[in-house]
C-alpha cells in the first residue's frame, strides 16, 4: 500500500484554489455542480467516477450547523458487504468551501480491522462535506452533506502562543479493547499543536499568523501500518483521531507526526494484554 498522497493533495489544492472566490454555496445547490468539486475530482481522483455509496456502505456523521466553525466533529464509518473479497483503502474528506478543501486522506490497512475515523475540523463557510471511500479494488465511493458554519480558518487560536509553543508536539494515546480478543479495538491519537492555517489574525499585533500545522500522521502496532493521515490546517487545533485497529496481543504502539515546519514528533506506548 502507497502511504504517501502528498502530491495528490497538493495538485489538487492549487486546482481548487483557482476557483476561489465563487459564491457560498447553499443547501439548494447541486453538489456534483460544484466547482471546487469538478476541479478536485478531475486532480485528485484523475476523473475516476465516485458512485452514490449504497445504504449502510458509508456514512458521514457532521452537525448540519456546527455551533463552532473552528472546532466541527466529524466521523466517517465505511462497511463493506461481509464476504468481500476487499478492504477500504481509504477514506477522504472534503470541504469545499475551504481555502484548502481537501482536509484529510485517511490510509487503513487490513490491519485497521474497521474503516472507521472520527476528528474535528474547521470549516470556513457554508459547504458540502464530502466523504468518500476508496476500496482496495480502486472503486470510490462518496456521501454528502450540507454544513451551516462561518469563519472556522480565520478564528484566532484558543491556546496563548507561549502555551502552545511550550507544549508543541506532545502526545498522547489511548486504547480501549482486549488486545488478545478478535474484534478490533478503538484507538486516540490526541497531539498538542496550534494547527495555524495562515488566514487568522493575532489580535495584539494585528499581524496575520503565520500558517504551521500537522500535515502527516502515521501509527503502528507492533511495527505493522494500521493508520495514516495527510492533513492540513481544516483539522482543529490541537488535532485528534479516533481509529481502529485489530489486536495481536501486547505490543507496541508508535505514533509519528510531521509537520508544516517538518519537525518531527513520536509517542510509543506499550500496551499489556488489556488496553485498559
Amino acid at each position: 500500500m502507497a502511504w504517501h498522497v502528498r502530491a495528490f493533495i497538493g495538485a489538487a489544492a492549487v486546482a481548487a484554489a483557482q476557483v476561489a472566490g465563487a459564491a457560498p454555496q447553499q443547501p439548494t445547490d447541486d453538489p456534483q455542480a460544484s466547482p471546487v468539486w469538478q476541479k478536485v475530482q478531475a486532480s485528485l481522483f484523475e476523473g475516476r467516477p465516485v458512485q452514490a455509496a449504497p445504504a449502510g456502505l458509508l456514512t458521514l456523521e457532521v452537525p448540519s450547523r456546527a455551533t463552532d466553525a473552528a472546532v466541527v466533529p466529524v466521523a466517517i464509518r465505511a462497511r463493506l458487504p461481509a464476504g468481500s473479497a476487499h478492504h477500504v483503502s481509504r477514506l477522504y474528506l472534503l470541504i469545499d468551501a475551504n481555502p484548502s478543501p481537501i482536509s484529510a486522506v485517511f490510509q487503513l490497512s487490513p490491519r485497521s480491522g474497521r474503516a472507521e475515523v472520527e476528528t474535528r475540523v474547521r470549516v470556513d463557510d457554508y459547504s458540502f462535506v464530502r466523504a468518500i471511500a476508496e476500496t482496495s479494488d480502486g472503486q470510490l465511493y462518496g456521501v454528502v452533506r450540507f454544513v451551516k458554519a462561518s469563519g472556522g480558518c480565520s478564528a484566532p487560536a484558543g491556546t496563548d502562543a507561549r502555551a502552545a509553543e511550550a507544549t508543541l508536539g506532545q502526545m498522547s494515546l489511548r486504547v480501549d479493547g482486549d488486545l488478545n480478543g478478535a474484534l478490533p479495538v478503538l484507538a486516540q491519537l490526541a497531539i498538542k499543536h496550534p494547527n495555524h492555517s495562515g488566514l487568522a489574525m493575532d489580535q495584539a499585533t494585528r499581524q496575520f499568523t503565520p500558517a504551521h500545522y500537522v500535515r502527516k500522521v502515521e501509527v503502528t502496532y507492533r511495527g505493522e501500518p494500521v493508520f495514516a493521515a495527510d492533513v492540513d490546517f481544516s483539522i482543529s487545533e490541537n488535532p485528534n483521531f479516533r481509529f481502529y485497529f485489530l489486536p495481536r496481543g501486547a505490543g507496541e504502539l508508535r505514533a509519528t507526526v510531521v509537520d508544516s515546519h517538518d519537525r518531527r514528533f513520536a509517542a510509543v506506548q506499550t500496551l499489556n494484554d488489556r488496553a485498559r
